[in-house]
């Protein structure tokens, strides 16, 4: 019978290793000043949260996650990151700290109107972003139930700090000044990156 340390630290390298590159997506999201710091906290609970439920559900059924279509999901982060570029395209990246304020403003509010809240847009990059996360989460709980619950706590963790180191990254002296000068920009830049690498694994429905 495997132990609590052994569920422990099982339960961290495999959050770790899903989820590298989600640490570029919370920080993406902590630069954009117009999307309260809370939203992108209480989104990346939301949408961690969903994928280990879908992910036990998965396992406690014996359901198997057909390969390619959760991939399909790659369209929401896309779509985001084209609607934030066509708002930079069409106000421009300007100096004045008014006009960038206006810009991040505007690009929220397509954002809010497309997902209808910022928890929920985020909550839907994270999701979209999990297919990784589904591939592991499911094989790994049916082979372990009884681990299942010290998984969950280990990854409600770590999403603590993940959320905490992209905080302090945005936030550090050194860095956070050039981020926050201009990682609105790159924001659009990152989510159609990430789209584009999600959508990548639906290529195997066309054969």
């Amino acid at each position: 019978m495997d132990s609590l340390g052994f569920y422990i630290g099982v339960g961290i390298v495999v959050f770790a290793s899903t989820n590298i590159d989600d640490m570029f997506v919370v920080w993406a999201f902590f630069v954009d000043t117009r999307l309260a710091r809370r939203s992108v906290v209480i989104g990346q609970f939301v949408g961690i949260g969903t994928l280990v439920l879908v992910s036990v559900i998965a396992a406690l059924l014996a359901v198997a996650v057909p390969e390619g279509w959760v991939a399909l999901m790659g369209l929401v982060p896309l779509l985001l990151g084209i609607s934030k570029l066509l708002a930079l395209r069409h106000y421009g990246v300007r100096e004045s700290n008014d006009a960038e304020e206006y810009q991040i403003r505007d690009n929220e509010h397509l954002a809010e109107r497309r997902l209808h809240s910022q928890i929920l847009a985020v909550a839907a990059v994270t999701i979209a972003n999990g297919g990784d996360n589904l591939g592991v989460y499911v094989p790994l709980f049916a082979s372990s139930p009884n681990g299942i619950p010290v998984y969950a706590s280990v990854f409600a963790v770590m999403t603590g700090i993940w959320c905490v180191f992209g905080y302090l990254l945005v936030n550090n002296r050194f860095v956070g000044s050039v981020i926050s000068r201009h990682g609105h920009v790159a924001l659009p830049f990152v989510l159609i990156g990430l789209g584009v690498y999600i959508l990548s694994g639906a290529a195997v429905l066309l054969r």
